[in-house]
């Protein structure tokens, strides 16, 4: 039998290499779905350190779709601050609050120049989201690339990367309220204001639908809020229940997993990213009703 030419030999690993990619493609091509039951984790798969890259490996495990680009997202995020980076909130401070700690980009166009190394909550799951985006869009280009189609042609038109910026471009502070991030960093319930209403690029969910991935506030039964990813439920041996999320908070100096009682918590809203592609086609000047209610906790 002839052997094979070298050719035939790189045709073939082109075409595996391409089967591979599509197939890891095909887990996180569409929005991840729930069976209405509440995830809660066992003793086992809560981390053994609070700050970890191991999102994706240790709660990605029963879930497909977005969330599990979203808990990869969580992972590069952290890996940039592996204690924590610091907390700091203080908009008229000198400098000024950083939402993240590093120069985060999206499809290579700058979002901000943090003034600080620090972060706080709504910076930091705002972060992951763009990660998410970021990870969402390297996939489209490998697939166009394996395909033979030439350059990737998907780019972000100039008003639509301003309007996911989370500085002005004068490097000054963007007000809540203001386009994406100051939806997603307004009071209340930023990320469904800025996912859901905003760009329409996700879907409510309620708390017993919840998966790893899923973005969340928070309102306190003590008062504020609080911007976070959500990683599970948890039962305690002494039957107490708990939230296990990840983001950015003093407690843990800066992003962290962080597990807290149920007791803590007065009302959650819940976002799931459905459909990243609307970043493409989106109306930057979309108005948003900041009267969502939020919603109990009845597990």
């Amino acid at each position: 039998m002839k052997a094979p030419g070298l050719t035939t030999l790189i045709l073939s690993t082109v075409l595996v290499c391409a089967a591979l990619v599509k197939a890891q493609d095909s887990a996180t091509s569409e929005a991840t779905r729930d069976d209405g039951t509440w995830h809660v984790l066992s003793a086992e798969q809560l981390p053994e350190q609070s700050q970890h890259t191991e999102h994706l490996q240790r709660y990605g495990n029963t879930i497909k779709g977005y969330n599990l680009l979203v808990l990869e997202a969580i992972d590069k995020v952290q890996s940039s601050a592996m204690d924590g980076g610091g907390y700091f909130i203080g908009i008229k401070a000198d400098p000024p609050e950083s939402p993240i700690g590093y120069g985060l980009t999206l499809f290579d166009q700058p979002m901000l120049d943090p003034p600080r190394e620090t972060s706080y909550c709504s910076g930091a799951t705002y972060t992951a989201f763009i990660e998410t985006l970021n990870l969402r869009h390297q996939a489209d280009e490998t697939d166009d690339q394996l395909a033979g189609d030439g350059e990737p042609t998907m780019t972000l038109d100039p008003v639509r990367t301003e309007a996911m910026r989370m500085q002005e471009p004068d490097g000054g502070r963007r007000e809540d309220g203001v386009k994406f991030w100051g939806h997603w960093n307004d009071d209340g319930f930023g990320s469904h204001f800025a996912l859901v209403q905003y760009a329409q690029m996700g879907q409510e969910i309620a708390p017993n639908q919840a998966q790893p991935g899923d973005f969340m506030n928070i309102s306190w039964t003590s008062g504020g809020g609080h911007s976070v990813i959500f990683l599970g439920w948890y039962q305690d041996a002494e039957g107490n229940k708990h939230l296990l999320y990840w983001s950015s908070q003093k407690s843990t100096n800066g992003m962290s997993d962080q597990l807290v009682p149920l007791t803590r918590i007065r009302k959650v809203k819940i976002v799931r990213l459905a459909d990243p592609d609307r970043l493409f086609d989106f109306d930057p000047a979309q108005a948003v009703n900041q009267k969502v209610p939020g919603d109990t906790i009845g597990w």
